[in-house]
């Protein structure tokens, strides 16, 4: 493996869930993999898990790293070809990438969407300039459309607390202050419809995703309903995907919110959530508290998800 962004770039899931669950029983028994090679983690927004558990996972193999705040101490980047570049910008992407790629071995990389362009968001113009200029290994830490680490750690987590061959996972919308990206309930469609889980997804009228993310899933708008028997709940905010309402917050309604009366619908269902969290606007304090909240385990298998990508990498192209 060369590049990681989705579910596909790891192959054959059952392996790498297998490559994942050995490197949690022993993180340190690939550490000659990674030896005298660098990692170049590239952060355009903001991040604490991805962060800590990227680095900690490149540590576990041995390699050296180096982080970049491209919006705290580095030159301002210009994106576009053609601008003339007489503004607070610097730096062009071109000349900045192969200059990275110059220092490092794999790199990371973590870039949002910007909410100005569909198009360039959803053609992931970021993620794909690295791919395609840096001469190395590129993964994404977060991108426009997808954030495969978090997913890849989530079917990991689920996998070690299913109680069932098939469970029911139902991802639902829940309200939030601000417009947030897709990428997280994207990218976790993407990687349920890989396994064969009987997956839902929930959420107000307006809020519809990418149908090349929806899938298989059953999209169900009554959240209720979408609750009943469900073993594993995930609960995410995203802005509105279709046009003309493309990253805007339609509602702030906290009739969604995932509450311990909604909980009680489900067959005792575990509480899942990327985090960062909003309580008592995503969940209530009850819930995310209670012995069925598995956010910590699930933020502590970033590190494993993390490892693995990072070994086959190392052990693909390297």
């Amino acid at each position: 493996m060369r590049n990681f962004t989705c579910v596909q770039d790891l192959g054959d899931l059952k392996q790498a869930l297998a490559e994942a669950f050995e490197i949690k029983k022993d993180r340190y028994q690939f550490t000659e993999l990674g030896k005298n090679k660098t990692l170049l983690m590239i952060f355009f927004n903001s991040s604490l898990r991805t962060r800590l558990s990227t680095q900690k996972a490149a540590m576990n193999l041995g390699m050296n790293t180096m982080v970049l705040d491209v919006n705290q101490g580095a030159w301002k980047l210009e994106t576009e070809r053609g601008v003339i570049m007489d503004g607070d910008k610097p730096e062009h992407l071109l000349e900045a990438v192969p200059v990275m790629g110059c220092y490092c071995d794999v790199i990371g990389v973590r870039s949002f969407a910007r909410f100005e362009s569909k198009e360039d968001d959803y053609n992931e113009k970021i993620l794909n300039q690295f791919i395609q200029y840096s001469g190395r290994p590129v993964f994404s830490m977060e991108a426009a459309t997808r954030h495969p680490l978090q997913s890849f750690a989530d079917l990991i987590t689920i996998e070690e607390y299913k109680k069932t061959a098939r469970p029911k996972v139902v991802m639902t919308w829940a309200p939030h202050p601000k417009a947030l990206p897709q990428a997280v309930p994207n990218s976790f469609a993407e990687w349920m419809n890989a396994t064969d889980y009987e997956f839902v997804i929930t959420h107000p009228e307006g809020y519809e995703l990418d149908p090349r993310f929806v899938g298989n899933a059953r999209v169900e708008y009554d959240q209720k309903k979408a609750f009943e028997g469900a073993d594993f709940i995930y609960a995410k905010n995203w802005a509105a995907y279709a046009d003309p309402n493309y990253g805007q917050v339609l509602n702030m309604d906290r009739n969604w919110t995932v509450d311990s009366e909604k909980m009680a619908l489900t067959n005792n269902a575990y509480f899942m959530h990327c985090l960062p969290v909003r309580r008592n606007m995503i969940v209530t304090d009850d819930v995310i508290e209670s012995p069925q909240s598995i956010v910590i385990p699930e933020a502590a298998n970033r590190e494993i998800s993390a490892q693995t990508v990072l070994k086959k990498i190392l052990m693909g192209s390297i």
